[in-house]
């Protein structure tokens, strides 16, 4: 098999739905969002609706084409068509146990010559690639959040990927109008999210150390180094929990310290940012 014509997408949380719908752009692939739990794929069909509105909206789309996305798109919660798949991408929340029993299934259900990917950014390919009959065929696609918005995807080779695969993943991804950039071998948290913490713990030591507020961070971050975000409002937009596990794994695979006390208290607290209400600053809640 060399031309990925179907891909599967399996989680259809935030990530995994827009997975989904930037895949389904252009109309040369048939989607299909798998998940177990029929309210959260209702809820993605209804955030599919709202992205190719405003995309309508912005010019970014005429409305055939927003259409034509949505309609290659299928979702359900039967996990019967990861046999029928070329391309399967996994999407679920960063939970190793999770995953690995997930992996089992796709690797029981799944094509021998299909590629497996996930999309986790702390979880290497090693650690899931053991569970299926062909670890050659496996590989992290990792998109970010937004993926309608963001067009980087890092594609992370395993000790067992083979370079065909890489190939034609890099292929996929730009094909779906993403850039891909190559992580030749294992590393947790691969490139953007390695540059990302050591950022983030300057930033928090110059919090705790009483340098400089939080507000003042942000803003000397934006104006100064032109990020679109504060290292403390991109907290806060991500979720402080998302962070926290990505401290914490890191710190078991690595060794070293783990997340930021300011942090770790937050996290204590519920204050998780933006979904919660409150983190580093305080939001309207509907």
């Amino acid at each position: 098999m060399e031309r990925i014509n179907r891909v599967a997408v399996v989680g259809a949380g935030t990530m995994g739905s827009q997975i989904a719908l930037q895949t389904a752009y252009g109309g040369q692939y048939e989607v299909t969002l798998i998940d177990s739990d029929p309210e959260q794929l209702t809820r993605a069909g209804a955030q599919h609706q709202r992205l190719v509105r405003r995309a309508v909206e912005r010019g970014r789309l005429t409305a055939e084409q927003a259409e034509a996305a949505l309609a290659h798109i299928r979702s359900g919660t039967d996990p019967a068509p990861l046999a029928d798949a070329d391309l399967v991408i996994e999407a679920i929340f960063e939970d190793l146990a999770a995953k690995r029993a997930l992996w089992k299934e796709m690797g029981e259900r799944a094509r021998p010559d299909a590629i497996l990917t996930t999309n986790s950014s702390t979880i290497v390919i090693s650690r899931l690639a053991d569970l299926v009959p062909h670890p050659e065929r496996c590989c992290n696609l990792h998109f970010f959040h937004p993926v309608t918005v963001l067009e980087l995807c890092e594609v992370v080779r395993g000790p067992w990927t083979a370079e065909e695969t890489v190939r034609r993943v890099m292929e996929f991804v730009r094909s779906i109008g993403r850039v891909p950039v190559l992580i030749t071998k294992e590393i947790h948290g691969f490139v953007v999210n390695r540059i990302l913490l050591a950022a983030l713990e300057e930033a928090f030591r110059l919090l705790e150390g009483g340098y400089a507020s939080v507000e003042d961070i942000d803003v000397a971050v934006k104006k100064g180094l032109n990020w679109p975000m504060g290292p403390f409002e991109l907290l806060d937009f991500s979720g402080l929990d998302v962070f926290h596990g990505i401290w914490k794994d890191r710190a078991a695979q690595e060794g070293g310290e783990g997340a930021p006390a300011t942090l770790l208290e937050k996290v204590r607290r519920g204050e998780l940012g933006r979904k919660t209400g409150r983190g580093f600053y305080e939001y309207a809640t509907s």
